[in-house]
């Protein structure tokens, strides 16, 4: 590495370092002062209070990093610009690109370890902070409970509303509560008050109810309702624990909880339903056509196949294999035997195997059996369900990428911002980069809208602001290139005349 290239790097690696440090401080601050008061008043360890906040920095982590490099991008070079160091330099023979290569090679070893970190270290995180805030939810509900709103209370079946709620003392003003556990039987339970408290070893929640009626009628017979008035009744619900279990683990992932190999896995799955929906679509169509015709039944469809999962996961596979690290991945299991689309449909009584001139000769006609409505529409729900639980899976696994692509993007677009403001100061470096970073967000929220509901494909949606920001990046650094000094430019008060004058012009022509 030359002289330079490790001259720019040591001016870019402490503003990398302030700046991710500082973002992440604020973000972290803000999901404390967020999560600080629930926490504490459900009489929680100080251990399990700091083991929350701290997974949540890996998500935090994964947001602050590509800012991180937007920002010290953006100082560095308008520091140096500032300095006229960078005309030191192009006088030199330097040219803008040859001061862009380890710019370049900071952003690309960045973007590769943003990668790693979102897709193998924050799933992990992801999942252990969803079920520490599930088993914290399960420790003292009534803390849980807001007026006004159908609260659920698990694993009951029960749904309780009440006008006011005294958390402390656990009394209740002004109750109603869904009872829908039963199968057929449901009951409507209205209190002027009430208290709650736990029994027993506190696993168990004691519902006290003053001065009501019970509602009760079965779903089998809706002319019937039986109205109980009662002074006091008492509901016991079990299993509400009051202890804080830190080793329950219902095992359910989500697409935030999930690395890109299993992503992947649920998407060649999901996209495997669809091929075999739209197989039976069209068989049952060929099926009755030829019913109607009076032709041959066809042969059985030929089995469809998965598809095969990308060339990364394969190779992650075995590199994990060789270290003696692999585990256990739906994704990567073979192909479940046996399922095949003809065995899907159930037993249907199939047409006569005739041929026409059996059929003319014999002066017959074959049964037509034709395809009731409920089957189609089947499918085709089938197919709708599975093509949006695809795209859902395929939009976070492009997430991943373009997120940590971001680290490069960012870079491209930095360098020029900060050449051609040099006087910017820190009123370019933050209100810049974060302006920068907002357009950015936002497009990708939007992104991730449109790719769920399927109006656009998800890599595009998930792609976009990426495109965009490196297209104008690269042209800001064309012209940036092509010009010879680089303290002629202004500050914020510069661009925001030029902006200003265009529009004026613009509206002296109009």
């Amino acid at each position: 590495m030359r002289l330079l290239d490790r001259y720019l790097l040591r001016q870019f690696i402490p503003p990398l370092v302030f700046a991710f440090s500082a973002m992440t401080s604020i973000m972290l601050l803000n999901q404390v002062a967020r999560r600080f008061g629930a926490l504490v008043g459900k009489g929680l360890p100080w251990s399990v209070i700091g083991e929350v906040f701290l997974l949540c920095l890996p998500f935090i982590i994964a947001m602050t990093l590509p800012m991180a490099v937007l920002i010290a991008m953006l100082y560095t070079f308008s520091h140096l610009a500032a300095d006229s160091e960078i005309t030191a330099m192009r006088a030199s023979g330097l040219s803008v690109l040859q001061l862009l290569r380890p710019m370049i090679l900071a952003g690309v070893t960045l973007t590769a370890v943003n990668f790693w970190f979102t897709d193998q270290v924050l799933p992990d995180s992801n999942a252990e902070l969803r079920n520490l805030l599930i088993n914290i939810q399960r420790k003292k509900p009534t803390l849980e409970l807001r007026e006004q709103v159908i609260n659920e209370i698990p694993p009951s079946g029960m749904f309780l509303r009440a006008g006011r709620i005294n958390a402390n003392g656990g009394r209740l003003k002004d109750v109603t509560i869904y009872d829908m556990a039963g199968t057929d039987s449901r009951r409507v339970i209205y209190a002027d008050s009430g208290e709650m408290g736990f029994a027993g070893q506190g696993t168990d929640l004691q519902l006290r109810l003053f001065s009501g009626a019970i509602h009760a009628f079965k779903q089998s017979d809706p002319t019937l309702l039986q109205i109980t008035d009662f002074t006091t009744n008492t509901i016991l619900v079990k299993d509400v624990s009051n202890r804080l279990d830190l080793e329950a683990n219902d095992g359910v992932r989500g697409d935030r909880e999930m690395s890109t190999c299993e992503m992947m896995g649920t998407v060649r799955d999901a996209e495997y339903e669809v091929d075999v929906a739209a197989s039976r679509r069209k068989s049952l169509a060929q099926r009755d056509l030829r019913n109607l015709l009076v032709l041959p039944a066809l042969a059985p469809t030929p089995r469809v196949r998965r598809g095969a999962l990308p060339a990364y996961c394969t190779l992650l596979t075995t590199i994990r294999q060789r270290l003696g690290t692999a585990k256990p991945d739906s994704a990567t299991q073979l192909d479940r035997p046996g399922y095949e689309p003809d065995g899907l449909w159930g037993d249907r009584p199939e047409t006569i195997p005739l041929t026409v001139p059996q059929v003319a000769a014999a002066g017959v006609r074959r049964p037509q059996v034709l395809t009731s409505w409920p089957e189609v529409s089947a499918a085709r729900d089938e197919i709708k369900s599975a093509t949006s639980r695809g795209n859902q899976y395929l939009v976070e696994v492009h997430k991943k990428w373009a997120i940590s692509v971001a680290c490069l993007v960012f870079a491209l677009v930095g360098i020029p911002m900060a050449l051609r403001f040099p006087r910017g100061g820190m009123g370019l470096v933050i209100g810049g980069g974060l302006a920068v970073f907002a357009i950015y967000y936002v497009g990708l929220i939007a992104g991730e809208g449109l790719g769920n509901n399927g109006i656009m494909a998800p890599w595009i949606a998930m792609w976009a602001p990426n495109l965009i920001f490196a297209a104008l990046g690269m042209l800001w650094l064309a012209r940036v290139s092509r010009e010879s000094g680089s303290t002629r430019g202004g500050d914020l008060g510069e661009l925001w005349d030029t902006l200003t004058s265009r529009f004026r012009r613009r509206k002296a022509v109009a």
